[in-house]
């Protein structure tokens, strides 16, 4: 099956903190530019795996934005749906490492050039060429970039496509009311659901409710597929079967963890592709979990895409 998926949102140049703990409140080294945004990644991831990724967004008329394009369109992404804004420079990134699972960040996307993204800036006709759109929660930084995505679901559900939601939450920008409105609006047109297991209680309204029932809740209201990130504890997939809770789980890998920026989107991008593709969702999980695997092993959020023959070099060695 030809599939041509879409994301959009926050393109951003980033910069990693040299070593860990360190304090955005005292000076230090950090390393970068990256290109970097968690919907770009996710777009690169499915490029990379050879099939059809197109992104919209905005970037400032700067070498950070040269960067990021320069860097989608080598991986194969159809760059078309980018504008550069001169009015704006491009969003940026800090990030600095207390542990492998936890990351502190600050950002500059709201009122950078990704911030002044509109519905306006989408171009119908490329639009309509995909059949499958991602949304990533950490692009629900404002009213403007929410009403793209409401436009953007409707357009591709109009036409007979699907949805998929990676909540990606960050306590840097739960702060902000319309994220947490969004997620809820969002949910309710998502046909893949891929959070990881931390960000699934979140979606239990503040029910005290198992990660099973949480799950059954979500699939009885619309959801068709749920994919659930384990990182080193490996993965799980779930649907309704005849109204029964039914799940796949596959375990982790034993690896030194290096960055493990991007690692969620590398695993989305991954498990939608192969399954629209085709892939039983017991393979598409595990090549899923493969590539987040990969992609924890190379420093940048970007640098840890995989191709279809990596991930099964790595399954063959693992």
């Amino acid at each position: 099956m030809t599939i041509t998926i879409c994301a959009m949102g926050e393109l951003l140049a980033e910069f990693l903190s040299r070593n860990p703990h360190q304090k955005f409140t005292q000076p230090g080294e950090f390393i970068g530019p990256f290109p970097s945004g968690a919907p770009a990644i996710f777009a690169a991831q499915v490029a990379k795996l050879s099939h059809r990724a197109i992104f919209f967004g905005c970037v400032g008329n700067d070498d950070f934005a040269r960067l990021i394009i320069e860097r989608l369109r080598h991986e194969g992404v159809i760059t078309d749906g980018i504008h550069v804004m001169n009015n704006a420079v491009t969003g940026t990134a800090f990030v600095s490492y207390q542990n492998p699972q936890q990351r502190d960040f600050v950002f500059n996307i709201p009122n950078s050039a990704c911030g002044l993204f509109t519905a306006e800036h989408i171009d119908k006709d490329l639009l309509k060429q995909c059949n499958h759109l991602h949304i990533v929660g950490s692009s629900l930084f404002s009213f403007r970039m929410i009403d793209v995505m409401r436009k953007a679901i409707t357009t591709i559900k109009s036409a007979g496509g699907t949805v998929s939601f990676d909540p990606n939450i960050r306590k840097e920008m739960l702060s902000i009311p319309e994220m947490a409105q969004a997620l809820d609006y969002l949910i309710e047109y998502t046909d893949i659901f891929i959070p990881s297991e931390s960000e699934l209680p979140f979606f239990a309204r503040h029910k005290n409710l198992s990660e099973e029932q949480i799950v059954s809740d979500l699939l009885h209201g619309g959801v068709k597929h749920v994919a659930i990130k384990r990182a080193q504890r490996g993965a799980s997939y779930y649907k309704l079967k005849n109204g029964t809770l039914h799940a796949q789980h596959v375990a982790g890998h034993d690896i030194e963890i290096i960055d493990p920026t991007g690692a969620g989107d590398c695993f989305g991008a991954t498990f939608i592709t192969l399954f629209l593709s085709g892939f039983p969702a017991h393979k598409a999980l595990q090549y899923a979990n493969a590539s987040g695997a990969l992609a924890v092993m190379r420093q940048g959020p970007m640098e840890g895409i995989s191709s279809l023959a990596d991930i099964e070099d790595f399954l063959q060695q693992h």
